[in-house]
């Protein structure tokens, strides 16, 4: 892929993510069978466009979005995310890649609790133009997988018919919504 590309579907100057617009989830097989899934309400991210694109953003750890008290304290606390010691998730990217297809592979170093490892994400990046208000907006819709033991997510229970309690995969869904901040 040529710079040129690059220039042509990633404008030059900055761009902030709009969370009304975005999400940020993920998706765990749960006793072997269901698909449990859940995201987090808080978050930032910027994409600096141009020669060498990047895309980063944090999440607030505490905006996990689970309604059971008990399942989101569990989630909160050193078996899982630990988020008085390590409030916040990050990831800065290494390489944005877009096909003049619109098809996006993005590689980059992905931090939870403190721990910080390489990932790569693909999906699709589209050029949305002008909203309702004159807005610029860019999109992307991303994906990746993580083992969450390469990050000391690493719980477990055995099941009493044979299993265990969750599988290590993780699927990371993001669906970001970017607006032009003006210069």
């Amino acid at each position: 892929m040529s710079a040129e590309t690059l220039d042509q579907q990633l404008p030059a100057g900055t761009w902030t993510v709009d969370p009304v617009h975005s999400s940020i989830n993920f998706a765990i097989t749960h006793n072997g069978v269901a698909t449990f899934r859940s995201g987090f309400a808080s978050y930032a991210a910027t994409l600096t466009g141009g020669d060498s694109p990047r895309l980063e953003g944090t999440v607030d750890v505490a905006s996990v979005d689970i309604s059971e008290e008990m399942l989101k304290g569990h989630l909160l606390s050193p078996e899982f995310f630990d988020a008085e010691r390590h409030p916040r998730l990050r990831f800065s990217s290494a390489e944005v890649g877009v096909e003049e297809d619109g098809s996006v592979r993005l590689r980059g170093e992905l931090e939870i609790r403190g721990k910080t490892h390489a990932i790569e994400a693909t999906g699709r990046f589209g050029r949305i133009g002008a909203d309702i208000a004159g807005n610029e907006r860019l999109g992307f819709s991303l994906e990746a997988a993580v083992d969450r033991r390469d990050f000391g997510l690493d719980w477990n229970a055995d099941l009493p018919s044979g299993g265990r309690a969750l599988e290590y995969e993780v699927a990371i869904a993001v669906e970001l919504e970017l607006v032009a901040e003006e210069a």
